[in-house]
């Protein structure tokens, strides 16, 4: 029997992927639908990085006007190596501020870390190792404190920290003793790690070649993930020319900075932080319930969370990070004084998360919040350093970028509530 059907009848309709066969879900495609999709997320108030992007992009254009040395390699090395150990101590802060907290006693946490460490390595003879892990249990032994403060007893985390700040530093005091300022040795490894390591010439050619590789086979292996659960997927030469586009940018920032010392190594432990701490977040149980105590800790405790687990891990983790900092910081510098961690350390640090994306009323930002939010205040440090500026004005001028970023954060949340992005 002859088909009947005529030419003009469609075949089968091939079927959608599972999570666009919801209207509500159904985004565009092509750059035509790209552009449209980041439109209606800015309207949305769904800013993500764009303004501190476009922020350290005015700052550099600024500065470099005002004095062509502030891009120069040398000076870009130096931003990065002194950014970093402030940076890792800024990615416990935006850890704590996801859930809505905060922890003001990050400065005095880091300063008593690095003098329990320096006592135990000048004073008591012990090992590099030993003294690091002197200084590292002492953040977790008082991130396990604050949690018992906060879960148990309900003093607020304002409170806890604010009380933090001042305790710690009279630790600090009582552990440095009569010496007031304690020099470590040059030829510490800690020091020669923190001061002196760099990865220039070749092995910094591989190292971004194998980074980008990393990159894209991780990314290669999500999109075979979800074709397997019948999701939607992104476009292979989409990757294909962000993983080319990412290795070009990559290899000129490396030849560049190569010219005076190349890639230092305490910026690229922060780095790895960070891309650590971000897998974390996204990819892991722990991170989804992280983002859902902060949204909505009700919420999140009516459907299984243990909401308790969390706030003790995240106050752990953020007085271990602080720690971590502290003991590089004290590298870096040589020395552990009474004013360790005690001046303007807690601000950078709060202010750089803050900055960098991260929401001061919890659930929104990322661990690239600490990177940007420090390379942003680095920067016009570093700027305003180049320029002669007076102390008096760096402060206002990081007190206005600080309330800059709360407002723009504030006006995104109205925006993100009007639109029902919550």
């Amino acid at each position: 029997m002859a088909d009947s059907r005529t030419a003009e009848e469609p075949g089968p309709a091939v079927p959608l992927p599972t999570d666009l066969t919801d209207e509500r879900l159904v985004g565009s495609t092509g750059l035509a639908g790209w552009i449209s999709t980041a439109k209606n997320r800015l309207r949305g108030g769904d800013l993500g990085n764009l303004p501190v992007i476009l922020g350290l992009i005015i700052i550099s254009v600024v500065f470099y006007a005002q004095e062509p040395t502030f891009l120069s390699s040398r000076q870009l090395v130096t931003i990065t190596q002194f950014a970093a150990p402030v940076g890792i101590i800024s990615l416990g802060i935006v850890l704590v501020l996801l859930l809505g907290e905060i922890d003001l006693s990050v400065g005095s946490m880091s300063g008593l870390a690095a003098a329990v460490m320096t006592v135990q390595i000048v004073n008591h003879g012990h090992g590099l190792w030993f003294g690091m892990l002197a200084g590292v249990l002492t953040g977790v032994g008082i991130g396990v404190l604050y949690a018992f403060l906060y879960v148990r007893v309900g003093v607020p985390s304002f409170v806890i920290s604010l009380a933090g700040l001042l305790g710690l530093q009279g630790l600090l005091l009582y552990v440095l003793g009569k010496n007031g300022t304690i020099n470590l040795p040059n030829d510490l490894g800690l020091v020669t790690f923190a001061r002196y390591k760099f990865v220039s010439g070749t092995p910094a050619y591989l190292m971004v070649v194998g980074i980008v590789l990393v990159y894209f086979a991780v990314s290669l292996y999500g999109i075979s993930r979800r074709k397997r659960a019948d999701l939607s997927t992104p476009s292979l030469g989409g990757l294909i020319v962000r993983s080319v586009a990412l290795l070009a940018g990559l290899l000129y920032l490396t030849y560049y900075l190569d010219i005076d010392r190349g890639w230092s190594y305490l910026w690229l432990t922060f780095v790895a932080a960070v891309v650590v701490m971000d897998l974390a977040l996204r990819r892991t149980t722990w991170g989804r319930h992280l983002f859902a105590v902060g949204g909505n800790e009700e919420a999140a405790r009516r459907s299984g969370i243990k909401v308790g687990r969390i706030y003790l891990s995240v106050f752990v983790l953020c007085s271990t990070l602080a720690s971590i900092g502290g003991l590089l910081a004290a590298a870096q510098l040589t020395s552990v004084s009474q004013t360790s961690g005690t001046t303007d350390t807690n601000l950078t640090a709060i202010a750089a998360a803050v900055i960098g994306g991260t929401s001061l009323f919890g659930g929104r930002g990322s661990a690239y919040s600490a990177l940007l939010g420090i390379l942003v205040l680095q920067a016009i440090q570093s700027g305003l350093n180049l320029l002669g500026v007076d102390s008096s004005v760096k402060y206002m001028i990081t007190g206005g970028v600080l309330l800059l970023a709360v407002a723009i954060d504030s006006v995104a949340r109205r925006a993100r509530s009007s639109s029902g992005r919550g």
